[in-house]
């Protein structure tokens, strides 16, 4: 599959997405964002992996007001393996309600399904120590 370029706008369109829907809390809309079997991987922050939307519903409401307040995505990169995997790695940027912010890096594999894009696997890695050269 060579991915078009009304393809690559429609997956970085997917991955903004995420921030404003989680943020205004739709959150029975996940299935706008992610495949039914989706994998989330928060093992960086000590959560494991997620399987399903409803999972994802779950934790974000166990989280409560330690939720940001702000998910911002930036930096989106999107490849096709020679597999014809979809990849897509991008920067998150969040904010909390007492003005911190936090950086992540998202690594998604990307599926086309019968309703568009949809996430199928992201990690999600915080980024915490900064460059040494």
């Amino acid at each position: 599959m060579t991915l078009s370029v009304e393809d690559t706008l429609a997956i970085h369109e997917l991955i903004a997405l995420h921030g404003h829907l989680v943020d205004a809390g739709d959150l029975d809309r996940m299935d706008e964002l992610f495949t039914a079997d989706v994998v989330y991987d928060l093992t960086a922050f000590g959560a494991g992996e997620m399987h399903g939307c409803p999972a994802i519903e779950e934790a974000a409401l166990a989280l409560g007001d330690r939720n940001p307040v702000g998910h911002h995505v930036t930096n989106v990169c999107v490849t096709e393996g020679p597999d014809g995997t979809i990849r897509a790695m991008s920067k998150g940027i969040g904010v909390t309600s007492d003005g911190s912010v936090g950086s992540v890096v998202y690594e998604d594999i990307v599926r086309r399904e019968v309703a568009g894009w949809r996430i199928a696997y992201r990690k999600v890695t915080p980024r915490r120590v900064p460059l040494r050269p």
